[in-house]
């Protein structure tokens, strides 16, 4: 626990026994960190617990204000405040900041972690895409936010297990292998043309031209080529393809613990086995030869077929095997990242879990359209047309670093545009540009310093030197302790993009105000180089929870 803990859980017991009011009231009267630069009159700490507590009190705010003003005491607290209809600032003591840098100091990274860890298990799925052509470069966008949402929620104690699902049975893989077939009998010289609804990008060209090479060396060969089965080209593609988009997610800096096959739903008898769990619970029925989900008695608009009257699965039917497989694998949470047009389709895998008995959480984020702009404009494009734009060529043009930060510097649930002529600026004007040079700089100063012998050897100790100029970059550095863990209960990950910038811009406005060097003021300089050293490691954390480089020069 740092100092602000130890407040905060002090001001929570002092208002359980001085007010007699419940623990669960008391939580809600959190102590909250003020580390806006244009509100330091407000004092370091606030709260507005008097407001909280007028209702059950039955007493004026300002009134319950004073009262905590006058009796809640604490050595770490310098004054209190009484502002408004009864908002309470309270002001740190020097000593409490140079305890913080002490604490932060000699805890590492351990100063960011939660006091209670109370692991869970979550599986993230993320990202599968159909293998039906390279990844699109709007799936970027819910790549970075699983990955980083994994990284955070294994920093605050979680296993956490990352999974992409292959889509590799069902009408697409066909349609993939007879667009692929017809694509090597072009290149053998056969008038043949693709249908409309066919995969028309070039990435089919380029295989059946290296697919051909491969195989047709001569008459023979090519005659028995071209006698392949359906199943032969269907494969073929979609292993090639399947290579192609884990290049890519390797290069987009992601690994994945499992990569799941839809296929082996079908082959394992999972899907009958799902379904039989909805028959015994009463949530399947038959009509006009079909097998029925009550998805309606969860909320959805119509019921939904599992099962056509051929005896062919439904596109839910495996997906319903999916999610009792994953609940069979002792997860306490499931978490999805699904496009924003699959809105109805979340309520209906919550319908899912609750009829299958599900005793996991289930999240699903729904992540916003992506447009990319270059030269000021909107930029069209199509799968099917040939002409997309894939996150290969974002990660080529802008590299993976930037390409990461991008995608999650909105919240997910906002449109996002991916402007291509800022993302590659290497100027501050590019954010991502901008926080590695913050990082870039804490070492300059750094180094600078280790050429002075009465500046080498910075220990906790030197805390005793910090004073006010530090305060709000202290404070800032202490603020990534909340946003992880608010993170990894509200997994808007988008929020630690912000902060990262943000930390930067305060460390820049400091180190433009303050000398942090001056062999003039021996003592000040230490002070000042133990606060550069930790914010080094706090903008480095940063930079590995988001998945990015930290660069040594730029």
């Amino acid at each position: 626990m740092n100092i602000i803990d130890i407040i905060s859980k002090e001001f929570n017991q002092f208002l359980i026994d001085y007010f007699k009011i419940t623990p669960e009231l008391a939580s809600k009267c959190s102590l909250e960190l003020n580390i806006d630069p244009a509100k330091e009159n407000f004092g370091d700490l606030s709260s507005n617990c008097a407001l909280i507590l007028t209702k059950e009190l039955k007493k004026n705010p300002r009134e319950l204000a004073t009262e905590v003003t006058n009796n809640f005491k604490n050595n770490y607290i310098e004054k209190i405040e009484v502002a408004g209809p009864g908002f309470l600032n309270l002001f740190l003591t020097n000593t409490a900041y140079q305890e913080l840098c002490k604490n932060i100091f000699e805890s590492d990274q351990d100063f960011f972690k939660p006091n209670n860890i109370s692991s869970q298990k979550y599986n993230i799925e993320f990202i599968s895409v159909n293998p039906t052509g390279p990844i699109h470069f709007g799936h970027g966008r819910g790549a970075i936010i699983g990955d980083v949402l994994t990284n955070i929620l294994k920093f605050t104690g979680n296993q956490v297990t990352k999974e992409y699902y292959i889509n590799d049975a069902g009408a697409q893989i066909t349609k993939l292998g007879n667009s692929f077939k017809i694509r090597c009998q072009q290149q053998l010289g056969q008038a043949v043309e693709l249908p409309e609804d066919a995969y028309h990008g070039q990435y089919l060209t380029d295989l059946a031209i290296e697919t051909v090479k491969l195989y047709c060396k001569d008459d023979k060969s090519t005659k028995e080529f071209l006698k392949k089965d359906d199943k032969f080209f269907q494969e073929y593609a979609k292993e090639k393809m399947l290579e192609l988009i884990k290049k890519t997610v390797a290069d987009y800096g992601i690994s994945f613990d499992l990569w799941f096959s839809e296929k082996s739903l079908h082959e394992s008898g999972a899907i009958k086995q799902a379904l039989d769990i909805l028959e015994k619970n009463g949530y399947l029925f038959e009509q006009d030869g079909a097998k029925w989900f009550k998805s309606t008695q969860f909320g959805d608009d119509k019921d939904r077929v599992v099962i056509k009257s051929t005896g062919e699965p439904t596109y839910l039917a495996p997906d319903i095997a999916y999610l009792e497989n994953k609940a069979s694998r002792g997860f306490d949470n499931i978490v999805m990242l699904l496009g924003h047009d699959h809105h109805s389709y979340a309520v209906r895998l919550e319908g899912l879990r609750q009829a299958l008995g599900v005793k996991a959480n289930l999240k699903v984020i729904l992540f916003q359209l992506v447009k990319m702009k270059a030269s000021g404009e909107i930029v069209r494009m199509s799968k099917r047309a040939g002409n997309i734009v894939t996150l290969d060529d974002i990660i080529e043009v802008v590299g993976k670093d930037v390409a990461r930060f991008f995608y999650l510097n909105r919240k997910a649930d906002a449109q996002l545009e991916f402007d291509l002529d800022l993302a590659s600026k290497k100027t501050e004007e590019n954010p991502v540009y901008y926080a590695q040079y913050a990082y870039v700089r804490t070492k300059s100063i750094i180094e600078k310093a280790k050429l002075t012998p009465e500046l080498s050897n910075i220990t906790s100790q030197d805390a005793q030197y910090i004073e006010e100029p530090e305060h709000l970059l202290l404070k800032k550095i202490i603020q990534l302790k909340d946003i992880l863990q608010n993170i990894s209960q509200n997994l808007q990950t988008h929020v630690l993009a912000y902060y990262t910038v943000e930390l930067a811009t305060t460390f820049h406005s400091y180190y433009s105000k303050n000398r942090v060097i001056d062999l003039e003021n021996i003592a000040q300089s230490r002070g000042r180089l133990l606060l550069i050293m930790e914010l080094r490691n706090t903008l480095g954390l940063c930079l590995d929870i988001l998945g990015l480089s930290k660069p040594e020069k730029m």
